[in-house]
C-alpha cells in the first residue's frame, strides 16, 4: 500500500490510501519527482505545483476535504473517484489526480470520463502521447454513448455548464496534436467536436484551434471560411479572450487592443500565444518569439496558451 498526500498553503493535509494493483496494472507509472515537482517543462524546466491564491487554496482544500469524505464513504463509486481526482487537480496536484484517475480506470474501465480527465491531466503535464491515448480510448468507450453535460468543478458567473463528455474528449485530444505540430490529426479532431451539438462558449474555443491548425497546416481558405461568421454580436459566458482573438483573426479587432496587461495570468497565457501566433502566421516570426518568451516568462505552465507557447520555443530550439 502506498500513502497519496494533497496539501494547500492552508496547511490541509490529506492523506489517502490507494490501490497499489491500480497503478501497477495500467502501465502507466509516473516518473519520480521530488516533492513539489509536478513536471518538466519541454524546455528543461522544474515545473513546481502552482501558488494559489490564499482565499482559493482555503476553498478549493475545503472541496478536496468534501470529496474525500465522499470517497471514504464508497472508494467504489466512479463519480466519488472523479471528483476526487478533479479536486486535487484544482489544488495544482497533477500528479495526484492521475493517480487518482487511474485508481478509476483500474474500477471502472468501460467509463470514458476516467480516461478523458486523465488525458486531460497527461496534457498538463506534458506526456502528450500518453494523453492522446487516453482520449482515444474514451473516443471508443464513448462511440455508442449519448453525449452529456460535464458538470463544471469551477462554475461560470452564470452556473451554467458549456460543456459536454465528447466536446471536451475530442477539444483536448486536438490539443494534444496541436502542441505538438500533428495539425491533420489535430484538425480532424476538432472537426468531431464541431459535428456536436456545442454550446457557444465551445464552438468558439473550437473554433480557435481549429482556425490555427489548418493556418499552419496550410489550409488558409479553409480556416478563412471556418471563421468567416465570427462578429462582435457573439455572446460568450467564459471563451471571451477566444472570441476576441477570432476577431483578431477575421481583422475585426486590432491585435494591440487585447494585448494590454490583466490580472488574469490564464487570460494572458491565452491571449499572448494567440497574438504571437497571429504574428507568426503573418510572417513576423521574431516578434512572435518575443511573444511567446513573454507568455513563458509569466509561469502560468498549466494555461493551455503557456503548453502552446513552450512548445513552439521547444521546437524552436531544436
Amino acid at each position: 500500500m502506498r500513502k497519496m498526500l494533497i496539501s494547500n498553503k492552508t496547511a490541509c493535509i490529506l492523506v489517502l490510501t490507494l490501490l497499489t494493483a491500480s497503478a501497477c496494472s495500467s502501465g502507466y507509472e509516473l516518473p519520480e519527482m521530488p516533492d513539489g515537482v509536478q513536471t518538466v517543462s519541454l524546455l528543461g524546466d522544474t515545473l513546481y505545483t502552482p501558488e494559489l491564491d490564499p482565499q482559493l487554496s482555503e476553498e478549493y482544500g475545503d472541496s478536496v476535504q468534501t470529496a474525500l469524505q465522499e470517497y471514504r464513504r464508497d472508494p467504489e463509486n466512479a463519480e466519488s473517484l472523479i471528483w476526487l481526482g478533479r479536486r486535487a487537480a484544482y489544488l495544482g496536484e497533477y500528479r495526484e489526480a492521475i493517480e487518482t484517475f487511474t485508481e478509476g480506470i483500474f474500477k471502472h474501465p468501460d467509463d470514458p470520463r476516467m480516461y478523458r480527465h486523465r488525458g486531460h491531466r497527461y496534457l498538463t503535464l506534458r506526456m502528450f502521447d500518453r494523453a492522446i491515448a487516453d482520449f482515444e480510448s474514451a473516443a471508443e468507450l464513448m462511440r455508442n454513448m449519448e453525449d452529456r453535460v460535464e458538470p463544471d468543478g469551477l462554475p461560470n458567473d452564470q452556473n451554467q455548464p458549456t460543456s459536454t463528455l465528447k466536446s471536451n474528449v475530442w477539444y483536448h485530444k486536438g490539443l494534444a496534436h496541436y502542441v505538438q505540430a500533428e495539425y491533420p490529426a489535430a484538425i480532424d479532431a476538432y472537426e468531431n467536436a464541431l459535428e456536436l451539438d456545442l454550446t457557444q462558449d465551445m464552438r468558439i474555443a473550437t473554433l480557435y484551434w481549429y482556425y490555427m491548425a489548418l493556418r499552419r497546416d496550410g489550409q488558409v481558405e479553409k480556416a478563412g471560411r471556418a471563421i468567416s461568421e465570427i462578429s462582435e454580436d457573439i455572446e460568450v459566458i467564459e471563451n471571451e479572450a477566444y472570441l476576441n482573438l477570432l476577431l483578431v483573426f477575421n481583422g475585426v479587432f486590432r491585435a494591440e487592443r487585447l494585448m494590454e496587461t490583466t490580472e488574469d495570468a490564464l487570460q494572458n497565457a491565452t491571449l499572448g500565444y494567440g497574438i504571437g501566433n497571429w504574428h507568426y502566421m503573418n510572417g513576423r516570426e521574431e516578434r512572435a518569439i518575443d511573444i511567446w518568451e513573454q507568455v513563458y516568462d509569466e509561469g502560468n505552465w498549466p494555461a493551455f496558451g503557456y503548453i502552446a507557447a513552450e512548445a513552439e520555443l521547444a521546437r524552436m530550439r531544436d
